[in-house]
């Protein structure tokens, strides 16, 4: 049970005195009590010290845990007299009582709860049964002889004595609230007095303390019987068939219907209906009808109640979804008092329950003998707390309910684990009225969460350890797991092995077994796992000494060679229920831990392990997670406290993703591979040795390349890889396929690890291994090559060459010395093997010529002195680098003379051409030259052709001449070849006949020439004429150039642009753009720069125009710039006046 208040006697008449208490009325440190002679008794509450309790004597506040609920405190203070003094001592040194100075003398408390200050004997001629105070208006309102009354507050005389129109009236209800003024929006206070009378609802109101005159009168089905304001315009009235909801600014009516034909229209039969089982009298007989009760709760909420039937409602009058409040005996009145739900027994029984509204569980029983009725004080709308205390009154007494601290109620439910209590209290609780709100509940929450694990609820657990506002640090959630699952964080106290040990020692060990170890035992004995993870679960229990040795007997039996079965059998159904249960709660500890990463993630970078920066404003989501992830979090933003920071959160990340390892290769271990391909903070010997034990060697390697553990895992590749024979532990792991993957995926900083595990590759494949280098990948292009080349020399030439194929011809590498370094490996191949002719030979020398062709950073020098001189086989090659190196001549000769191939000696001669025709003037550059000069040109330097010529026609000694090649070389090439150099190379005896060919091509080329002259001009007179008629017609587009042919229209309302005047008769000039101007405007008008006119535009042509009907059409134009512009000369034109 919860002491959440306790009883304190405050008045209690004396046995002498024969009246009896019918009502009171509490505000501030006043206490008005209705007796029922008709007087009005006024008390000043004094304030009594708390009772603080000491550790050797009970506490004032203590309740027993028991059904009745009538604990050690009500019985207390209903035995001590309300003018007991409480004793005091002063404080101690040393357990002696230290005397008080005069100066520390501290004065008695008062000897009474209350003081009787007044006594108002004529106040009322009948029993005073309800008081009410409207404390603005200074107006005390009183329920006595079935009429309203309303007195002064200060001096207790009456005000109206009775109200008009209240005769016969039953009860009434106040209310205070703060209102904004519709017209003006200024808020004031409005007080509002609701009064039963009989069927009749009778409404007063004060405005800023004045007594309206006007009074509302609405009429209800049948009579009221209780009255309670559910807002400050809607009272709620309860009558003997239900339950309506009354609009005071409009009159409107609502009954209350909930589910379950709850309430009804009045006069209806329902659940709060007159007729009913429950509203049967004693012996089945009709006449008792219960009182229908109601209280407001929190904000916006309402509790009705009829005998045991309960109903919440908004202040609206809409049902709401929760249950009935599970009371056995109806009470005999209801309340709240901040945050509870009160409900009073009747004097018979003498007892108030406190009730929890959220939950509707009871958590108190206070015993009050002859209690009657309860008394709030006026609610305080900012502050509901505030009016926590309340008053019960009985006939003889009232007293006065004071509230424990909260943070003792919830230290005491969570004492006696009643988390749920505890969470929907600090729920309802403001966070001021809490020490630390949110930490608090925070813990609550982890313990439910834990007593629920204990239950075997393993999925609630999980999602409490992971609600938002919970966020549980990770050490706590696995102390709750075996040493399988949280290592060393585990908080399961494992089975002690030292009697085992013993037993070894004195069987095992005698017959020369071995001990077994045990942590061995402890990873392949799965019921031993699974019986420790029960034993917590259940608890550890005493083992009782005088059993003990029964117990040990009997497990010496289960172990013996003749144990039977029926006593075995057990034990293993014991321990695959033990396995199950520890599957289920790892398989929900997956989600907790996800969960947790992702936390952590907001905070820190996975990848890096830094932390991310935190938001500027404070307590954002960010701070939020830093101080939930761990257990201490300082909000210190230091360097040095970063650092810690970040190491904390580092250290938390480990223990997170290392269980959770644990419990994928517990439950289920094909997920460890995909925690591996992200950023995590394993720890690497755990996973390394899990992972060997159960022969999961890819996913290690996984996790070393996620860990950057590289050469772990290349030496791991390579002890699966180089064999011969796939090893049974790990076959998808033989050969270089994985390793040279593996090693693509690198980054270049680690050319030394790169080029160390190459070697095995290209050795075993080397294709294969040579993807490591020429891959299509960012890492494979930007290895610093200088080391890939040194190390590929040493491993084979032939891997050099095609890696350096590869990145001169496909990375486009400029290097001089690689390409260098690929022609002297060319011509050393074809060197070597020059025994060995064949397909290779042929294709490395094709190589090599295409390499000499299209390169031109390799050195010429050093490639034509390597390459060999009297071999036929490197004659071409000879002749391409004397031909970049400009000796065509010596080229043509090794093609004529020594290859005597006539067909590339031409080829190279079209190709030497082509590159010099792309060197020459572009056409435009030479329209300037005359043609006879082109036609006759005579060149500086000879063709390529006439050197092919020549060395055909006179080739040195030894050669002869041969007239075959040179004659063809004339038919094709002639126009290539000038006349007057050509023809003195022609031997005499040659028939001109024979030249025919070289003739023809030379005129034809000759009248090509003057034919394209023709088509040249032409086409200039075309664009000539074209220039001319856009000049004079204009491009005839909308709004386009008009030229000579364009108009302007000019109005009389029509002004200058420049001067804003109107233009009338003077002259005008028209602008480029069509805008008209005055002439002597013209200087101004911006012709240059703001027109966009071009700078020669400055003489303007205006034409004389005629004016018919007031409007002018001017006709102007641009100026020539040749001469047959110039004799246009200029016009102008005044008004009405042809010039």
């Amino acid at each position: 049970m919860l002491s959440a208040f306790t009883a304190r006697p405050i008045i209690e008449l004396k046995q002498r005195d024969k009246s009896r208490i019918e009502s009171v009325l509490a505000y501030g440190d006043r206490v008005l009590v209705g007796l029922n002679t008709g007087s009005l008794r006024i008390y000043r509450l004094n304030e009594l010290p708390d009772p603080t309790p000491t550790p050797s004597s009970t506490p004032a506040t203590s309740q027993p845990i028991n059904g009745n609920g009538n604990g050690a405190a009500a019985a207390q203070f209903q035995s001590q007299p309300s003018d007991a003094i409480p004793t005091t001592s002063s404080p101690t040194k040393n357990g002696q009582p230290e005397p008080l100075s005069q100066a520390q003398v501290v004065p008695p408390p008062p000897t009474k709860p209350t003081d009787l200050l007044r006594e108002v004997e004529k106040f009322s001629n009948r029993a005073i049964e309800q008081l009410a105070v409207i404390k603005e208006a200074n107006t005390l309102v009183s329920l006595s002889n079935w009429a309203i009354s309303l007195h002064d507050l200060k001096t207790f005389e009456p005000i109206e004595v009775p109200l008009p129109r209240t005769k016969n009236a039953s009860t009434f209800a106040v209310t205070s609230n703060i209102v904004k003024d519709p017209a003006t929006g200024i808020p004031e206070i409005i007080s509002r007095l609701a009064v039963a009378v009989k069927r009749r609802l009778l409404l007063w109101s004060w405005h800023a303390g004045e007594l309206s005159s006007d009074v509302t009168e609405i009429v209800l089905a049948e009579a009221i019987r209780t009255i309670t304001w559910a807002n400050a315009t809607k009272v709620v009235c309860g009558m003997n068939s239900g339950y309506v909801i009354v609009d005071v600014e409009n009159g409107k009516v609502e009954d209350i219907v909930g589910p379950g034909a709850i309430g009804g229209v009045a006069g209806g039969q329902g659940r709060f209906g007159a007729v009913g089982a429950t509203s049967m009298g004693y012996m089945g007989l009709g006449g008792y009808i219960p009182k229908p009760l109601s209280a407001k709760l929190a904000e916006g909420e309402l509790l009705l109640a009829k005998d045991i039937n309960t109903l919440f409602i908004n202040d609206s009058g809409k049902a709401l979804e929760k249950r009935q409040v599970p009371w056995q005996p109806a009470p005999e009145a209801i309340g709240y008092s901040y945050p509870y739900m009160l409900a009073l027994q009747p004097p018979a029984k003498g007892s108030l329950e406190v009730w929890n509204p959220d939950t509707l569980s009871l958590l108190q029983t206070i015993s009050l003998p002859g209690a009657a009725a309860l008394h709030f004080p006026p609610p305080t709308v900012s502050l509901p707390h505030k009016g926590k205390g309340f008053h019960v009154v009985g006939e003889r007494a009232v007293w006065k309910m004071d509230a424990t601290e909260y943070d003792s109620q919830i230290e005491e439910l969570v004492k006696n684990a009643r988390f749920d209590e505890a969470i929907s209290i600090m729920s309802m609780l403001e966070d001021a009225l809490l020490k630390d709100k949110t930490q608090t509940l925070r813990e609550v929450k982890m313990l439910k969460a834990e007593l629920l694990f204990r239950q075997k609820k393993y999925r609630e657990s999980m999602d409490l350890f992971n609600e938002d506002e919970v966020h549980a640090p990770p050490e706590r959630v696995l102390k709750l797991f075996p040493k399988i699952i949280a290592g060393e964080l585990s908080g399961v106290v494992e089975e002690d092995k030292d009697d085992e040990s013993d037993q070894d020692g004195s069987t095992g060990k005698a017959s020369g077994e071995k001990p077994v170890k045990p942590e061995v035992v402890a990873e392949q004995s799965s019921p031993q796992k699974g019986g420790t993870f029960s034993k917590y679960l259940m608890g550890h229990r005493k083992v009782n000494s005088e059993t003990a040795s029964l117990a040990s007997s009997k497990m010496g039996t289960d172990k013996d060679d003749t144990a039977s079965i029926r006593g075995g059998k057990p034990s293993e159904e014991h321990s695959h229920q033990d396995d199950k249960d520890l599957m289920a709660a790892v398989l929900e500890l997956n989600s907790y831990l996800a969960g947790a990463r992702a936390r952590l993630q907001r905070v820190i970078d996975p990848a890096t392990g830094k932390l991310k920066p935190r938001k500027s404003q404070s307590g954002s989501s960010t701070d939020d997670a830093f101080k939930s992830l761990l257990s201490s979090a300082n909000a210190d933003s230091s360097d040095e406290e970063q650092q810690r920071l970040e190491h904390d959160l580092q250290a938390t990340f480990k223990i997170v993703d290392t269980t959770l390892f644990r419990a994928f290769m517990y439950s289920r271990p094909t997920l460890a591979s995909s925690l591996f391909r992200i950023p995590n903070f394993c720890d690497p010997d755990v996973v390394n040795e899990r992972l060997v034990e159960h022969n999961r060697f890819n996913e290690l390697v996984d996790f070393f390349y996620g860990k950057k553990l590289h050469r772990q895992a290349l030496d791991l590749l390579r002890k699966f890889g180089s064999p011969d024979e796939p090893d049974d532990a790990a076959p998808n792991l033989h050969g270089p396929q994985r390793t040279v993957v593996y090693l693509q995926g690198l980054p270049p900083e680690m050319i030394d690890v790169i080029l160390e595990f190459s070697d095995w590759t290209l050795r075993k494949d080397p294709q294969l291994g040579m993807e490591v280098f020429l891959a299509d990948s960012e890492n494979a292009e930007t290895l610093p090559r200088e080391r890939v080349i040194a190390f590929l020399e040493g491993v084979d030439p032939r891997l050099e060459i095609r890696y350096l194929e590869h990145v001169i011809g496909e990375l486009n590498d400029m290097t001089p010395e690689f390409h260098n370094q690929l022609m002297e490996l060319y011509v050393r191949r074809l060197r070597d093997d020059r025994g060995e002719m064949g397909e290779d030979w042929d294709a490395t020398m094709e190589k090599l010529v295409r390499f000499l062709n299209e390169s031109r950073l390799y050195s010429l020098s050093r490639a034509f002195g390597l390459i060999p001189r009297d071999d036929p086989r490197f004659y071409e090659a000879q002749a391409v680098v004397l031909s970049i190196m400009g000796q065509h001549k010596q080229a043509l000769e090794i093609y004529v003379f020594r290859m005597n191939d006539y067909t590339k000696a031409e080829d190279y001669c079209n190709r030497i051409h082509k590159t010099q025709d792309s060197q020459l003037a572009s056409p435009s550059q030479r329209q300037g030259a005359n043609a006879s000069e082109e036609v006759e040109e005579a060149a500086v330097q000879p063709s390529i052709y006439h050197t092919l010529l020549s060395l055909y026609l006179t080739p040195p000694p030894p050669h002869t001449p041969n007239l075959a090649p040179a004659l063809d070389l004339l038919s094709k090439h002639g126009s290539r070849l000038p006349a007057t150099s050509t023809l003195s190379l022609i031997p005499d005896s040659l028939p001109v006949a024979e030249l025919e060919s070289y003739f023809r091509g030379r005129m034809r080329n000759a009248n090509s020439i003057v034919n394209e002259t023709r088509v040249v001009a032409g086409l200039r007179k075309t664009g000539l004429v074209a220039s001319q008629a856009l000049l004079l017609l204009g491009d005839g587009v909308p709004g386009g150039q008009g030229g000579r042919n364009r108009r302007v229209v000019i109005s009389e309302e029509r002004v200058c642009g420049v001067c804003h005047k109107r233009l009338g008769g003077s002259v005008v000039a028209v602008l480029p753009d069509n805008a008209v101007v005055h002439y002597g405007c013209l200087s101004r008008a911006g012709v240059n720069g703001t027109t966009g006119a071009r700078p020669y535009a400055r003489s303007v042509m205006s034409s004389a125009a005629s004016v018919n009907g007031g409007t002018a059409s001017v006709r102007s134009g641009s100026t020539y710039l040749d001469a047959q512009a110039a004799q246009a000369g200029s016009w102008g034109r005044s008004a009405g006046v042809g010039v």
